[in-house]
């Protein structure tokens, strides 16, 4: 569907005027298979995911860098060298939601947990009472019920943002998180991977579902 449409200068490119990158990419982390509606939106990762180390790991990573160890082979780019101006992990709601950076913050618990509430929901008294929740797996009402059942899946948002990528960047870049959230991989690690500058030395990258591009910015007077 064309929502817009306007005139350029006539040397616009809209791969190499672009003055910066946002993408995303989801993960489902849990045993159960995801269901159809699920099915390569998103990659499933059967095991718990500690995003605490995630987290560390995208700090790291952060920056400006030599990022030969995360450009696949075929990468045509003249220099290695990037600035990467946001890594996030975020989790969010299991549906195909994208948020933006003050949502990200306000999501979030101390441990990096997700956070939400569902306010005035109305019991067979008519009362209505707060519900608060975190993906540990229950809602706990006032009185100290639980709510609800348990989500189906974690699920988490990983942000990456910058003027431009290597080619493949970002889901070796995933690929690399998920070994560290499994706790294949230490932030030590992290940093070694780094290092290295070369491509062998990071684990395999994240399969391309999953992977959604979400804004280009341009200067406005082209």
């Amino acid at each position: 569907m064309v929502t817009d449409v306007r005139c350029v200068a006539p040397d616009f490119h809209a791969r190499y005027k672009a003055l910066e990158r946002t993408y995303h990419y989801r993960l489902l982390s849990g045993p159960e298979r995801p269901s159809i509606f699920e099915k390569n939106s998103a990659w499933h990762i059967p095991e718990d995911l500690n995003i605490q180390a995630m987290k560390k790991a995208c700090n790291i990573l952060v920056g400006h860098h030599d990022f030969s160890s995360f450009r696949a082979f075929g990468c045509q780019a003249k220099s290695p060298v990037r600035t990467l101006d946001e890594l996030t992990v975020t989790e969010v709601f299991p549906v195909m939601f994208f948020p933006s950076s003050l949502e990200r913050s306000e999501m979030e618990s101390p441990d990096g947990s997700l956070v939400y509430s569902r306010a005035s929901l109305m019991g067979s008294s008519g009362e209505g009472s707060d519900v608060s929740s975190t993906t540990s797996g229950k809602s706990v009402c006032e009185n100290g019920q639980e709510f609800g059942k348990r989500l189906r899946h974690r699920c988490f948002v990983v942000t990456a943002r910058a003027q431009s990528f290597l080619y493949h960047q970002v889901r070796l870049m995933v690929g690399l998180l998920k070994a560290v959230g499994i706790g294949d991989l230490t932030t030590a690690d992290v940093e070694r991977i780094l290092d290295a500058k070369t491509m062998t030395a990071a684990p395999p990258m994240a399969p391309a579902y999953g992977l959604y591009l979400d804004n280009v910015k341009y200067d406005p007077i082209v």
